[in-house]
């Protein structure tokens, strides 16, 4: 016998489905949940269609972003072959019946009639660095989009507080610079103070400039505040909203720092990051980011496979004497 295990995987929970042989399912399908307990009694299930069977069942799943982790990690601890399937493959092998219908139930049933029609390769761990980096380059751009975010908001209020402090500064985002705006977030407030306390309260803030720069400075932020057209802050809401906007900031600034850091710490033990930044353009962050996202590059034999796997290929339509031209496939793209 040939058996195979069927998880159509969901979040928190999977529908099981076991097959014997090519078509002979055994029992009927049943949900389990992604806890010790229910993965214990899928275990259970799983030895129990050993003994039937006399073979030693593989398990083929569809690939579900995070949903199916625990039950990868779980079974590959036990030694369990595990086959995670493209849902491009599945969809299209689904697409070839006539009924339209789709359930948990009979997805589990179609991934065991998809493992004895085609030929699937085994599920290939990927090591622990190259996971941990990946994860992590992927925190720094969606954390990095929200920091994009949050700056544009904070524009918004700034343009309706102190629209004229954008040019007092270098750098509108800088530590000096926020630090400043907090200390003096209206003008009427710079006004009323002297141009020695706003250039004391300045360096300060940037001990490694000289105090001539902070006159300078101290200067150009009196000149603003007199041009700003909002002399008082009307709306104490605006206020607080600057104020809260600016410690956000910070703090994304802070997370961001150390999501750099872990990310080079990791990086500079991979010896593919150090190849791919010799190519003009490529540092240190995007290196990290190809090399996490193409995992171990001997699971492609063919240069062609990875880059169908960026999704970068090009897609070609012909029909009788008509042929389209060229373009690039619509795949969603991680490269």
């Amino acid at each position: 016998m040939n058996p195979v295990i069927g998880l159509d995987v969901a979040k928190g929970e999977s529908q099981v489905q076991a097959f014997l042989d090519k078509k002979q399912p055994y029992k009927k399908s049943f949900k389990v949940t992604h806890t010790l307990e229910g993965l214990n009694s899928l275990l259970n299930f799983i030895k129990e269609v050993e003994d039937v069977s006399g073979g030693h069942p593989p398990i083929i799943l569809e690939s579900t972003g995070h949903y199916h982790t625990p039950i990868v990690q779980y079974f590959e601890d036990r030694g369990y072959l595990l086959i995670i399937v493209n849902p491009l493959i599945s969809y299209r092998a689904k697409s070839s019946i006539l009924r339209k219908v789709k359930t948990d139930i009979i997805d589990a049933h179609h991934l065991c009639e998809l493992y004895y029609k085609e030929d699937l390769e085994p599920y290939k761990q990927r090591g622990i660095q190259l996971l941990n980096l990946r994860i992590l380059t992927r925190q720094h751009k969606n954390m990095t989009g929200m920091f994009v975010q949050t700056k544009l908001q904070f524009q918004v209020v700034l343009d309706q507080v102190f629209p004229e402090y954008c040019g007092v500064f270098g750098s509108l985002y800088s530590d000096v610079s926020l630090r400043t705006l907090q200390a003096f977030p209206t003008s009427e407030e710079i006004l009323e103070a002297d141009k020695e306390t706003i250039a004391n309260k300045i360096k300060e803030l940037c001990k490694s400039r000289s105090q001539q720069w902070a006159n300078s400075q101290a200067e150009k932020l009196m000149a603003a505040a007199a041009q700003n057209p909002f002399q008082k802050a009307l709306y104490h809401s605006l206020s607080l909203s600057l104020n809260m906007y600016i410690n956000m900031l910070f703090e994304y600034k802070k997370h961001l720092s150390m999501l750099e850091d872990e990310i080079d710490t990791l990086a500079k033990n991979i010896e593919e990051c150090k190849i791919i930044q010799s190519i003009p353009g490529i540092g240190k962050k995007i290196a990290a980011t190809i090399i996490s996202e193409i995992g171990e590059i001997n699971r492609f034999n063919h240069p062609k496979k990875l880059v169908a796997f960026a999704g970068i290929d090009p897609s070609v339509f012909e029909s009788g004497t008509f042929k389209g031209t060229l373009s690039k496939s619509n795949y969603q793209k991680r490269l």
